[in-house]
Order: structure tokens, then sequence, then C-alpha cells
């Protein structure tokens, strides 16, 4: 019901800022749009060196949505998202969600309908705004993004507003009230999460600022507030990104900070590409790690996902990547190597990890594509273990 009461809410919204527009032009605009399906069937294994069983899923994920024509530059988009067990094969956990809790391997992909996305737009020149659940994603998703990985993504419920003064100058702004996280509505957040992005493109390449300062709403002293700068760019064959920022976090009882530090060169050949990286997320004296809570985190620091909060030591991830194209695909081969960013007597090494993946678009419409991901521990005081995690899936979009 509540869903319902939300999708009118916005159609009574973008109704009441259309008073030039005539019945006819709201008509066409609502019947004249387009409607899209995105399905996803996923198999996932996960196999632990620890007391968990090893756990296996096989997910559908479907997205249905409609997105409206526009009148004197509004429009509306409504989009509902599901995820179903196939066949059965439910052998994972989900802790947040109470299923199977402490029995098998966590596969982080809960049963779940619910409205994805439900906004309104306006679209003007220079100007762009959107109003309700949206999805989000800031520059490589480092800090800002959409966990599209797993089956239930992640949106925001707030306001998102984007300036172009010129070409080269792009001005972004989101208030965010509401967190809507990868697992259902189990662990969904209020918030007072505000988000500065600029960008400017330099001969040299994109310079982008930034200011994340976040606030879970639950009348606690919680302000995790992230400042930086990010110089990506390319001179013939090579690439280049550079990113510095630093992080403070405030509660009750303490005030920790942290710094961050991204240093990533390649070469782009003509069959492959081949990248060096050093990515540093800092520590306060190994009490408080550099954090990234709004991050799309599978896309970082190996995707067997032992990374996805910092240890309290800090995290030193060097890696490098081969990538390339194969019989009308994407190939890619990554190697990490994981450290504390403060050692103490009992940890320094966090392991390394070898991942894989192969995946291919066809028929216009469908895709698929297999993923593979090793990590081998290191110290044992980290309790982090030998995991290794394969992936299967095939997908289709109209």
């Amino acid at each position: 019901m509540r869903k319902a009461i939300h999708t009118g809410l916005l159609l009574s919204t973008l109704v009441a800022h259309l008073p030039a527009a005539s019945a006819n032009e709201f008509t066409e605009a609502l019947t004249g749009g387009t409607a899209f399906a995105d399905f996803r069937l996923r198999y996932e294994n996960v196999e632990q060196d620890n007391a968990l069983q090893n756990a296996d899923s096989l997910t559908l994920r479907t997205r249905l949505g409609y997105k409206t024509g526009a009148v004197n530059g509004f429009s509306a988009l409504i989009e509902f998202e599901d995820s179903r067990i196939v066949g059965g094969i439910d052998d994972y956990s989900v802790p947040v969600t109470g299923f199977n809790p402490g029995v098998f391997s966590v596969i982080a992909d809960p049963e779940t309908t619910e409205l994805d996305q439900g906004l309104i737009q306006y679209k003007g020149e220079k100007f762009t705004g959107k109003f309700g659940r949206h999805v989000l994603t800031y520059d490589n998703h480092r800090f800002i993004g959409h966990v599209g990985w797993r089956q239930d993504r992640q949106t925001f419920d707030g306001f998102t507003g984007s300036i172009t003064p010129s070409e080269k100058l792009k001005l972004n702004f989101s208030h965010i009230t509401k967190r809507n996280r990868i697992f259902a509505e189990a662990a969904d957040l209020s918030s007072k999460d505000n988000l500065i992005n600029v960008s400017y493109k330099t001969p040299i390449g994109t310079l982008t600022g930034y200011a994340y300062l976040l606030e879970i709403d639950n009348n606690t002293d919680n302000a995790l507030d992230t400042t930086g700068l990010r110089l990506t760019g390319s001179a013939d064959k090579f690439l280049y990104t550079l990113e510095f920022a630093t992080q403070d976090f405030e509660t009750a009882t303490a005030d920790n900070s942290a710094d961050y530090l991204f240093l990533e060169g390649g070469v782009k050949l003509e069959t492959v590409t081949i990248k060096l990286g050093y990515e540093s997320l800092g520590s306060d004296n190994g009490l408080f790690g550099f954090s990234t809570p709004l991050a799309t985190l599978h896309k970082f620091n190996g995707w067997a996902d032992l990374f996805l909060a910092t240890p309290a030591q800090g995290l030193i991830d060097t890696y490098v990547s081969v990538a390339g194209k194969l019989a009308g695909g994407k190939w890619a081969l990554i190697f990490h190597n994981f450290e504390a960013d403060e050692s103490t007597a009992t940890i320094d090494d966090f392991g390394d990890e070898f991942d894989a993946v192969y995946s291919k678009k066809f028929g216009g419409n469908y895709s698929a594509g297999v993923k593979y991901a090793m990590y081998s521990a290191g110290d044992t005081a980290t309790n982090r273990v030998d995991t290794d995690k394969l992936w299967l899936w095939v997908g289709a979009k109209f």
C-alpha cells in the first residue's frame, strides 16, 4: 500500500508542476513513454575454510519499469525489482535478513519485491533534477554507487541535481534521506547525507573535487565526512588516475580520521589493457579504517568480498590487471596483494587474491558470463579465511 501511495504522490507532484500543459500533452506523455524489463538468472557458489557449510544459490532478478514522455521538461519513472530463489537452490545465508544465519557461507541475495525507483525528473538545457527514489553513482563508484552486482541493488531517496554551466564544468549535488541497501528492507537506513561532486575537464584529464557528508538519522553523533580530489586522464596509449581524500568520523565518544590514496597507471595496447594500481585506505592508530559505506564495494579490493568493511588497521591493496577481448566477449585477470596500513605484532599480511571474468553480449538483448575469485588468507588474526567463489549468469534486457 505504501508503494502505491508513493507512486501516486509522484504523479500528483508531476501534475502540480505542469500548469501550462494541456490535458492532451499530459496524456501523450503518460501513454507515449517507454516500458522496459531487465532479467538476470545467476548461480553462485561459495567455499570457505571455516565451520560454515558451502553455499549455493540460484536466483532470478527481475526489474520492470516505465518511463513517461516529457512535458515542459518534466517526466516520471517507476521501476519495481523482484529477486526469487529458483529450483529450490537456497543453501546460503543472509544473516541480516534472518535467512539461514550461521549455517552456510553468506550470499547477499535475499528474496524481495520492492520499489527500486520512483521519481520525478526535470531536464532543462543546463540543469537536471531528480526527486524521489533513484539510482545514484559518482565517478568510479568508490564512494557513491548502486552495488548493481547484487540482485537487490542500492538506491537512494532524496533529491539529486546536476548543473552544467559549460562543456567543461559540471556541478552535482544530492541530499539523501534514506539509503535503500542490498538486503531487501532489513538494513535500510534513514539518513541526512549531503553529497557534492564538481568536475572540470582540463588539458591533462578530468579533475574532480568532492565532499561527501554522511550521517545516519538515528539521534546519535555519527558524522562521517570525506573530502577529496581526483584526476583521471589519458595520453596516447597511457591511462592514469590519481586520487587523495581525507576522512573524519565523529561520535559521542571518539573523533577518528584517516586518509585515502589511489594511484593507477595503465597502457592500452592493440589487444590488451594492462594496469598497475595502489590503493591505501588509511588507519587512525589501528582504531579506525577509512570507510566508504555507500560504495559499490564489490568492485574494489577483490571480488571475494573479504574487505567490504575496512579493517581497523587500514588496508593497502596493490594490484595488477590484464584485460582484453576474445570471441566477441570481454575477459579480465586481476591479482591483489593485501597488507595492513598500520601493522601490529599479529596483523600485517592480509593475504592475496586472484580474480577472473569472461562476459559476452549476444543477440542484441542477451548476455552471459562466468566469474571466479580465489582468496588466500594471510595472518590468522585477521579472521579472514581461504575463500573460493564462482558465478555463472545469463541476462536479458528489453
